[in-house]
């Protein structure tokens, strides 16, 4: 059977029946999303890399002593794995992680493209532009709240959670945070396509 065709529980059943090349597919289906999760928090593609072996070592370890239980829900799993590792990181070396995009690295271009035409792309290119800015300049924990949101497609429940807030105050900062955006966008009279 195809491994490309499986999905992540399929994956996972097969690595634990001793099919490396299932998790070899695992892998591969989420490095860039997962590697991306962590250097947004590290702000370092060497820490960053660093940290991404020491998740998926925990993975491995995980599936092999059979306490993995999160039914379809692997790259949340991971996920939160990784930012919990960013997070004992920033404790071991007491600085707060800080969650935005930077020149060498842009969150827009792990996103899948659509087949779009030259001025379609550049105006995605240049809305995207405005956008990043615009989150950059959120306090930290809003711009935590609508990366992991936004890019990591976790739910508030996940959200509140991993950062270890009630959903209330996940689901708030997410609020004040588009209050912040929008009065950005009047005072700055930014247009966004």
């Amino acid at each position: 059977m195809e491994v490309k065709t499986l999905n992540d529980q399929q994956l996972i059943a097969n690595y634990l029946e001793g099919n490396e090349k299932s998790f070899e597919e695992l892998l591969s289906r989420h490095k860039d999303r997962i590697y991306t999760s962590i250097y947004l928090f590290v702000k370092d593609h060497s820490l960053a890399e660093d940290i991404f072996q020491e998740v998926f070592i925990k993975i491995i370890d995980t599936l092999r002593k059979g306490k993995y239980n999160h039914e379809g829900k692997f790259l949340q799993w991971a996920l939160r794995i990784s930012y919990n590792m960013c997070v004992d990181y920033f404790r071991r070396t007491r600085r707060r992680p800080k969650v935005s995009a930077t020149e060498t690295f842009d969150i827009f271009d792990v996103l899948q493209n659509t087949d779009m035409n030259a001025e379609q792309t550049m105006i995605k290119s240049q809305t995207h532009q405005k956008i990043r800015s615009l989150v950059d300049m959120l306090p930290p924990e809003q711009r935590e709240v609508v990366i992991l949101r936004h890019y990591a497609d976790m739910s508030f429940k996940e959200i509140a959670q991993l950062t270890r807030v009630s959903i209330n105050t996940a689901l708030g900062r997410m609020r004040y945070a588009l209050i912040n955006i929008r009065k950005m966008v009047e005072e700055k009279e930014v247009v966004l396509q």
